[in-house]
This record gives C-alpha cells, structure tokens and sequence, in this order.
C-alpha cells in the first residue's frame, strides 16, 4: 500500500540554522532516501521551494482566480513530501518517525486512495 508523508516544518526556524547545522540535516534528508531506496519503501521524494513562492488557485462560477501565498497561515509550512510503499500503516509510521526533519517539524502520514469511476 502506498503511503504519502507530508514533511511540515517552519521555514524561518530552518532559515535561523547554521549553514553547518542545514548541511546535515539535507545530507541526512538525502541519506534516508538512499535507505529508503534500497529497502524498497521510497516512490518518490522531493522538497519544496519555499512557501512565499505558492501560488494558490481556486475557481468559483467556473471562474479560476490566483492568489500569492499557501491557502491558510500555519507556523509550519509544506516543506517536502515522500510517497512510500510500506506494508501497512505501522510500517508507514515506522518509517516516518526516521524522517530526519520528523525531529525539527512534523510528518503526516495519510494513505493513498485509489480512485475509480464504475462503468
């Protein structure tokens, strides 16, 4: 089953670390893809440009509108996302928990669903 980890984390805490201190954490980010790689868990893993370049689009009346900015103000914004392959949800869990930024943010696990339209 696949799994979907949103990795929160506040960007103006991340911004204050040292250049050594973002060093290891991205090196140990990059690390953890490898191990997840090879035990066979890791789809696929990015990070994300920073929130004040989102863009957020909404259509109403069937009328699209764009807006700066993420939908709603948090402390923590989406930092990254991992979609992993994992035995179930405690697997999933186990492997979130070794997120490196699980330990300066948060990682939300939810599962995919798969959609399908009966015919």
């Amino acid at each position: 089953m696949r799994y979907l980890c949103l990795v929160y984390g506040d960007e103006k805490a991340l911004d204050a670390r040292s250049k050594q201190e973002s060093d290891a954490l991205v090196r140990d980010s990059l690390d953890y893809d490898g191990v997840l790689r090879e035990s066979g868990h890791l789809v696929v893993a990015h990070a994300l440009v920073p929130v004040r370049s989102a863009k957020t689009v909404r259509v109403r009346n069937k009328k699209a509108s764009t807006t700066d900015g993420p939908f709603a103000e948090t402390k923590e914004q989406l930092l990254g996302f991992i979609l992993i392959e994992a035995a179930d949800e405690n697997d999933a869990l186990r492997v979130a928990a070794k997120i490196p930024l699980a330990s300066v943010g948060s990682v939300e696990v939810r599962a995919i669903k798969e959609l399908a339209v009966d015919s």
